[in-house]
């Protein structure tokens, strides 16, 4: 007779595995795909061991990460409809600066798994596509912009490496500003 499994041990082990994606990410945005293992895990507050046994390889854990970036950007698209049109759209932007850090930082170890990018692809544009277009019909964004120029604009203010983060904030919210729809001066 098989025996259940404990539920605090399984929430032991989902507390390790979230810590250890946490830790990974702000690791390699930070270091790069070089990043050490065991920082990872000193990071993630478990032993070696417990990152192994979650992530037998490094490839493992990049996979992981990345997969769990594009989820959470498409999470957190169908959590912003309370939101202003706009501001929906600001935040969910914000938020995939965060996730092309982090793209940036794994890329070219999972570059050849392009499945992984092509279905990450689909899921960033069905999460955020619905809402530019939101922007667009409520009139806070320009309805010359398509999904595909905004993720350019917002990948290259990504891709530079700004001193400070604050830095970057500025330089994304200046990005921004070029979506919202221009202003009509008096003749």
């Amino acid at each position: 007779m098989d025996v259940p499994p404990d539920p605090d041990k399984v929430r032991g082990a989902r507390r390790n595995f979230d810590a250890l994606l946490d830790a990974a990410r702000v690791v390699f945005a930070a270091e790069g795909a070089g990043a050490s293992l065991e920082g990872i895990a000193r990071r993630a507050g478990v032993n070696i061991a417990t990152l192994y046994r979650n992530f037998p390889t490094r490839q493992h854990l990049f996979e992981a990460v990345y997969s769990d970036e594009v989820e959470a950007l498409a999470r957190m698209a169908a959590d912003l409809d309370d939101l202003a049109p706009w501001d929906a759209l600001e935040a969910w932007l914000r938020q995939f600066v965060s996730y092309a850090t982090t793209k940036k930082a794994v890329y070219d170890a999972i570059a050849h798994r392009e499945e992984m990018f092509v279905r990450g692809r689909d899921m960033i544009h069905a999460a955020g596509r619905p809402l530019l277009e939101r922007a667009q019909h409520a009139g806070t964004a320009r309805d010359d912009v398509t999904f595909d120029d905004v993720l350019f604009l917002v990948n290259g203010v990504s891709g530079a490496n700004f001193v400070q983060d604050a830095q970057r904030d500025r330089v994304l919210a200046m990005a921004l500003d070029g979506i919202r729809p221009r202003l009509q001066l008096p003749a």
